[in-house]
């Protein structure tokens, strides 16, 4: 493999290899936390072995997992340079990304203060409690030394405090390794005093380490629940591919952070994952789950089965692929997938789950403008991208809903038309094909498994035409029907006029985001900054007062709308229509009758109708 060749290829270095046979000297980071109170860490980096002439120092723009720009650079200052004898370097700067350095001796250390303070898989948090690090947002870099192996040494401020990471370890605990820039730049980290959970899985003989490094302030009683639900969920993955990941030094790290000062979020890397929220496990009532078992099927989705566009990644743009539908998209039907064939929930809250997610899909306007390979390349607009100016909220509609939708409806479709063919068999042939080699795929690759695994290319081509590369769906009614599920209203007898959000100031209530198509406030002609004055009469100045108005409502109603748009009184007739959100329910749970047939379908696509474990 190309990681473990690169890795050897630095430990020539470090062990003092004959000159010919050494490759460049590794770039050694130091890392020290003493004014973590601040939010402030002390960064060295160190390039030994240059070539005369500048060496320009970046900070990145871009991160795995991520498809926007983020500047990365805007938190870090107080940069100096030294060469090999402590002489300072001058240090030019021509734009805000990078500094470039002269003058050295063949050596080049560059020291410089980060400041950080938001835990999640992007950015970086310091505090007296921990130091959360994600690497682009964290460690400078020299272009044009992707290859060089690196150091690093994390000065812990605290002797209990330990560092978790995909990184791989020494003989000294503060002292870690990586082969080359990619792989560094795709290891996140954690500095705290965390608890572990570690257990191993089979992988045809070989044994591989699953780990939970968990940062929280509940109970070892807590961290052993929750240790032993991720267990039987790897467990329930696992068997979707019939293989684990070659691990990379052996070990996958869930690095888990359930702290009040944390954020939400959620980041795959290709030996490890971030998994944060604010809420504790048990407050929680272990709902974080989710995010582990959408990550952990990561490990073989997106970071050995890899788009094409993605390899290498850089690092100073956004990364776009058009298949983030499948990478994304099909593991957010995989995760709560496996929870429920895990046992670790019941049906009925996978198909809560997935309703809300067909009900989105189904109903959003964004399909009049494109399918799931559309949405994917939407990417750098929406993933954690901020921009000043507003974005019409109608022709996007997540790739992550859209995916799994997609995915269930093929998974139903597959078991449907193709008698012992899942979407289980599918992925396993990407596997074998993409994911083993770690070949990466590109669109062409995705539709030709399908028809492999199918042996019918029409039916590939009609998916990919109609469903991908346009914005057709199957009829889910028929397909959940199969496995006694039934498409339902959410909210039957319930008033609707569309998604409508109400901002309050000076005295008066206006739309604060763009009204869709097809609802009945858009066949109004109201729209994002216009005011709603009162409708039927009852003054509305906030949304408390327009969600009475609605709560009063039933469909069919007709009510007339006083309102001022772009500074002119109208007013209009308003026809509430039906709320059009959708739930899936067992045919059993509503008086129905579930046969023989439904059972055995549903057995073999859900598991067993058992209550969750305990």
């Amino acid at each position: 493999m190309r990681i473990l060749a690169l890795f050897v290829a630095a430990a020539a270095v470090f062990s003092g290899a004959p000159a010919w046979a050494q490759t460049p000297p590794p770039v050694e980071y130091e890392l020290s936390f003493d004014n973590a109170a601040h939010r402030e860490a002390r960064i060295a980096v160190t390039y030994r072995g240059l070539q005369p002439g500048p060496v320009r120092f970046r900070m990145s723009r871009s991160s795995p997992g991520r498809y926007a720009i983020h500047e990365f650079a805007k938190n870090v200052y107080s940069v100096t340079a030294v060469d090999g004898t402590g002489r300072p370097l001058p240090i030019d700067r021509a734009e805000p990304y990078s500094w470039s350095v002269s003058g050295h001796d063949g050596t080049v250390t560059v020291a410089y203060t980060l400041w950080a303070d938001r835990g999640d898989g992007t950015y970086a948090q310091i505090d007296p409690t921990h130091a959360r690090l994600n690497a682009p947002a964290s460690l400078m870099w020299a272009e044009g030394h992707d290859e060089r192996a690196a150091r690093l040494r994390f000065r812990r401020p605290d002797p209990s405090w330990r560092v978790a990471t995909q990184l791989a370890p020494t003989d000294d605990p503060e002292v870690f390794t990586a082969p080359d820039f990619q792989y560094l730049m795709d290891s996140p980290i954690e500095v705290s005093r965390h608890t572990v959970r570690e257990w191993q899985v089979d992988d045809a003989g070989a044994p591989r380490t699953i780990r939970i490094a968990l940062h929280h302030l509940g109970t070892d009683a807590e961290a052993d629940e929750f240790a032993a639900r991720a267990r039987r969920i790897v467990d329930a993955q696992i068997a979707v591919f019939g293989d684990v990941p070659d691990f990379d030094f052996g070990t996958y790290t869930f690095l888990a952070d359930y702290v009040p000062w944390i954020s939400g979020d959620g980041m795959e890397h290709r030996n490890s994952t971030v998994i944060s929220t604010p809420r504790g496990l048990a407050e929680a009532e272990y709902d974080q789950l989710g995010t582990l078992s959408h990550e952990f099927f990561h490990a073989w989705n997106v970071e050995r089965i890899r788009p094409a566009e993605l390899e290498p990644f850089d690092f100073t743009a956004a990364n776009p692929t058009p298949s983030l539908w499948f990478a994304e998209g099909f593991t957010s039907y995989y995760g709560p997938l496996t929870i429920r064939r895990a046992a670790v929930e019941d049906v009925d809250a996978f198909l809560n789950e997935m309703g809300g997610q067909l009900s989105f899909i189904l109903n959003t306007p964004a399909r009049a403008y494109g399918g799931p390979e559309e949405m994917s390349l939407r990417a750098p607009f929406v993933d954690a991208a901020t921009s000043i100016d507003p974005t019409n909220g109608n022709i996007f509609a997540s790739y992550y809903p859209y995916g799994a939708v997609v995915a269930m409806g093929l998974d139903l479709t597959l078991r449907t038309r193709f008698p012992g063919v899942t979407l289980d068999d599918y992925m396993r042939l990407m596997w074998a094909r993409h994911g083993v080699s770690e070949r990466p795929y590109t669109p062409a690759d995705l539709e030709q498994a399908l028809a492999d695994v199918t042996g019918d290319a029409a039916f590939a081509r009609e998916v990919f035409d109609g469903w991908i590369r346009d914005s057709r769906l199957p009829d889910f009614t028929a397909l959940l029907a199969r496995a006694g599920v039934v498409v339902a209203p959410r909210n039957p007898g319930r008033a609707w006029v569309g998604q409508v959000s109400l901002q309050s100031a000076n005295g008066a209530a206006t739309l604060g985001g763009a009204s869709a198509p097809g609802t009945p406030i858009h066949a109004l002609g109201l729209d994002r900054g216009d005011e709603i004055v009162s409708v039927g009469g009852v003054a509305i100045d906030s949304q408390a007062d327009w969600t009475r108005v609605i709560a009063g409502a039933r469909p069919g109603d007709e009510v007339e709308v006083q309102f001022i748009r772009r500074g002119v009184a109208g007013s209009g007739r308003l026809t509430f229509g039906a709320d059009p959100a959708l739930r899936l329910q067992r045919i059993e749970a509503i008086e129905g009758e579930l046969t023989e047939s439904q059972r055995a379908f549903r057995r073999a696509w859900l598991g067993e109708d058992a209550a969750p474990a305990t």
